[in-house]
């Protein structure tokens, strides 16, 4: 099984909301570049992940996309369904030849570990991607500081 640029790049994209902006709202622009996601494919992820209820849009200079519920309720798994379906390793093999008893056990089988791979990808969540990132030591962007003189 291999992960398209779109799944991945979701992945990456709530990432760094979360971990660069605390899920508050981000510009594309600026996630396609601490990312190297191209911003126009960007924008096509999000609006998926805006229908699947992941991210929010807000319009204005302070605008972008933020998180729609907190980081550690956002499982890696919700990013990948919402952006490349279900989990799926065996498909019906319309007009096949041989043993259909045989075939069902291997289907089964590899149904089986379908469940188990979404399984492994609902393990994680965003906040945990997070937590990896201070961990190897990447530096999360600063807190806006106001300086006030009289």
């Amino acid at each position: 099984m291999r992960l398209s640029s779109k799944g991945r790049y979701g992945v990456r994209a709530l990432f760094d909301i979360a971990f660069h902006n605390d899920g508050g709202p981000t510009q594309v622009r600026l996630i396609a570049r601490r990312q190297g996601i191209p911003p126009r494919f960007l924008e096509q992820i999000f609006q998926d992940l805006k229908k699947a209820g992941l991210v929010v849009s807000k319009r204005g200079p302070k605008g972008g996309y933020a998180l729609a519920k907190p980081s550690e309720e956002i499982r890696v798994g919700d990013i990948v369904r919402a952006l490349e379906g279900p989990v799926v390793l065996s498909s019906p093999d319309e007009g096949a030849k041989g043993d259909p008893h045989s075939r069902a056990v291997t289907d089964a089988a590899l149904a089986d570990l379908a469940e188990r791979i979404e399984g492994c990808l609902d393990e994680m969540s965003v906040a945990d991607l997070c937590q990896r990132g201070e961990a190897q030591g990447i530096r999360r962007k600063p807190p806006r500081r106001y300086v006030y003189a009289i």
